[in-house]
This record gives structure tokens, sequence and C-alpha cells, in this order.
């Protein structure tokens, strides 16, 4: 007799463990399939149509820039390091203060990259004006210009940047974070869509037009000539109608870019961040030039 209730209560054992085993399982099951659903979706969700394109930025945002409609997006809402992305709201930030852009501006020690050591042709003691510190700024993403221009803000480079921020959080731009208005520092952050916020903000000044698609220029500095280039080559190509561009490099951010140009009969903006390979930002923009205009229905220039 005992022998038989020991053996029903082993057989009730084994009954619930096989219950809750199958349990288990179906929950898995469910959890699994619901896990690859999820992330089925999110990448759906992410690539939208750029999955017709193959481009190798992590993060894509092109924008029809009249109507704000999205044409191409990957990881639009992903929260990056922009590096010199940031000039853009610093040229912004510089001329909404309507400060004398003739005055002359002294480099100073104080303007040296202590962050990542990144070197520069302006040594202390150069004496620029206001302007152009602005243009190399923009045009070739020279930093102690950035600096200086910063350091010589009503308020020095602290009011400077809170400035930045505050002109970020007017803009809409409210993932979007600066700590210093070069872009060295990767706690300057943004998201595709805040960016592509600024550049068209940015597009309504036409000094930031100017400069920063302008080829080249040169200054005089401590006596000799300097020259300097755009850091983005495709300004020198007559295939390519830009009407606002800005390039960014740090470890941490990868290759950036972001353009205001006109492309398929329409003017859009192209946000490209954290590119691997030395000129993938360039080879995606092209890769997104010819998907336009032979895929993407035209639209009436902005």
């Amino acid at each position: 007799m005992q022998n038989s209730e020991r053996s029903l209560h082993q057989l009730e054992k084994i009954v619930a463990i096989a219950a809750i085993a199958a349990v288990l399982a179906l929950s898995i099951g469910f959890a699994q399939a619901g896990d690859q659903q999820h992330r089925a979706v999110k990448k759906s969700d992410a690539v939208k149509k750029s999955d017709e394109v193959f481009l190798r930025s992590a993060v894509v945002l092109v924008q029809d820039a009249a109507s704000g409609e999205t044409l191409l997006a990957k990881n639009q809402g992903a929260i990056l390091p922009i590096a010199s992305i940031t000039k853009l709201m610093t040229a912004m930030v510089i001329l909404d203060a309507g400060l004398n852009l003739e005055q002359r501006v002294a480099i100073s020690d104080e303007d040296y990259d202590l962050l990542k050591g990144t070197r520069s042709r302006l040594r202390p003691g150069t004496v620029l004006t206001r302007d152009e510190l602005l243009l190399l700024a923009l045009m070739s993403s020279e930093n102690r210009a950035a600096y200086s221009l910063a350091r010589t803000y009503p308020g020095g480079t602290v009011a400077f940047v809170a400035a930045m921020n505050a002109k970020a959080q007017a803009l809409g731009m409210h993932d979007t974070r600066f700590i210093d208005p070069t872009g060295l520092s990767s706690s300057n952050v943004s998201t595709a869509q805040d960016l592509a916020r600024m550049v068209r903000a940015a597009h309504a000044y036409p000094l930031i037009r100017q400069y920063s698609t302008r080829d080249s220029a040169t200054v005089q500095a401590l006596g000799r000539q300097l020259g300097y280039r755009n850091t983005n080559g495709l300004v020198r190509s007559a295939h390519w109608d830009i009407g606002l561009s800005k390039t960014g490099y740090i470890s941490e951010a990868g290759r950036c870019l972001v353009m205001r140009v006109h492309m398929a009969s329409r003017e859009v903006i192209v946000v490209l961040l954290d590119s691997w390979g030395k000129l993938s930002r360039v080879g995606d923009a092209n890769r997104i030039k010819k998907w336009l205009e032979t895929h993407a229905p035209a639209g009436p220039r902005g």
C-alpha cells in the first residue's frame, strides 16, 4: 500500500513537472516569437525605405526640405555624438548675438584643444576678424577658430554653451545637448531628426550658407598666408548643388555629414552619422543622390 501511494505520489510529481515544463516551453515560444516580431518591427521602423539602397552610415535621414517628408531613414532617433556638426549651432549663436564681425580677435593659449590634442595652424597671437574665424570654423572646421568665437562671446564660453543649448531647445531639438563649441567633446549629442531641424534653421542664415559651401579661402596670420579648403569635397563637384554643408569627425562619432542640397528636382536635407571608412559618408551621399534620381518622385524646389 505504501509502495502504491509512493508510486502515485511520484507519478503526480512527474505529471506536475511535465505540465510546468510544457507551460514554460509555451511561454518561451511566445516570448521568442514576440521578440522576433519586435526585432522585425524595430528593423522595419529603423530602415524604412533605406533598405532599397545600401548605406554604410549607422544613422541616415533624408527629408524633403519644404514639406519635411521623410524620403530615407535609418535609426533616425538614435542619440549619438555629432562631432563638428556642432559648429552650425556655434555659427547661429554668434550671428544671433549681432556681434561686430569685423572686430579683430587674437588666438589665445586658452583656445588650445586639450581634449583631443588636435592640431591647428592658428598659433597663439594670430589675429583674425570674427568674420574670418566664422568662415574657417564652418568651411574647414577649424577648432581654435570656434573656441575663440565662444571665448570672446559676452559672458565667455560658459555663457556661449548655455546659449547653444537654449537655441537647441527653441528649435525643438529636445534630444540634443552641447558641452563645447567645437564638437570635440563626445558629450555633444543629438539625433538625425534634431539635426535636420538645425540644418533647416541654419539655412536661413546667408553667411552660413555661403561659408559652409565655400571651396577655399586664404587668411593672413602672423605675416604669412594660410590656405584652407572645405572639408566636404562634394562642394567642389559640378554634379552637386549644395546649399549648406558641415562635416564632422571624432573617434566616438565616426564620420558625419549634414547638407541641404538640390537633387532629384527638389531641396532635401541629408543627415549621415557614424559612417565607417574615410570615404563612406561621401559614398553614401552619392548613393542617396542616385537613389533619389532613379526612385523617388520629384518634388517642387523649395
